[in-house]
């Protein structure tokens, strides 16, 4: 038998079409993988990765969440000291998850889009621990993706904003076919980029073809002037 795939998952979407691209094209996902940072990271999405866990159970696959107590990157002297740290955990928890599954890990899916700094991390983590890499979305136009996302059915909210340009109004604002055309106004005028790939912006799927139920949000909006995000009162499945 073939080996177990492992999503490396936040539940925005990028990480989610990864994974759904790999269920759509018959790989096993048999683990979703989260890291929790404490703080702002280089190399995963920080916001309401709590939310994972509601995610994970409604696609029907385990989580195994890396906790910010699992590691210390914040000594680290620059920003690719800092990604190599980050990278440390993960790469941990998938060499536990290659013993303890019955088959061991054939590879693992990743959502980077154009990232050489995070995907040359993953492409090496991959390579040492001999498992394949299966990444759908690397260095596809960024509209083109955005629209196969919401051809596809998927529910996409913008949960946290930090670029100019992107107002307080982004914040749980529906990514849809308007956004997407105003997106590609502020990449013209600031550089935003559409999928947020420079961390301008971050996303959850609330629902998806892939999911057995959505999720449900009560929130909050945090806006200190410049950048905010929800603050996360209650979450569930409908």
């Amino acid at each position: 038998m073939s080996g177990a795939w492992i999503g490396l998952f936040s539940g925005g979407k990028d990480s989610s079409w990864a994974v759904y691209r790999a269920l759509e094209s018959g790989r096993q996902v048999d683990r979703l993988v989260t890291v929790h940072p404490d703080g702002d990271s280089y190399m995963y999405h920080v916001p309401a990765t709590e939310l994972a866990a509601l995610a994970a159970e409604s696609i029907g696959v385990p989580l195994v969440s890396v906790e910010p107590d699992d590691f210390d990157a914040a000594a680290a002297t620059d920003s690719g000291a800092q990604g190599d740290a980050e990278l440390e955990p993960l790469e941990a928890a998938l060499e536990t998850l290659d013993t303890d599954l019955p088959d061991g890990i054939d590879g693992v899916t990743a959502g980077a889009v154009e990232s050489e700094f995070q995907t040359s991390r993953i492409e090496a983590m991959c390579d040492r621990l001999e498992v394949k890499l299966f990444a759908p979305l690397w260095q596809q136009d960024p509209r083109t993706l955005a629209e196969a996302m919401l051809d596809a059915g998927f529910e996409i909210t913008i949960i946290q904003v930090a670029a100019h340009g992107l107002d307080e109004s982004w914040i749980g604002r529906t990514l849809d076919a308007s956004a997407l055309d105003e997106l590609d106004a502020l990449n013209e005028e600031y550089g935003v980029h559409v999928l947020g790939e420079g961390g301008e912006f971050e996303t959850l799927v609330q629902d998806g073809p892939h999911m057995d139920r959505r999720i449900a949000l009560e929130y909050d909006v945090e806006w200190d002037g410049m950048r905010g995000s929800i603050d996360v009162e209650d979450a569930w499945l409908e």
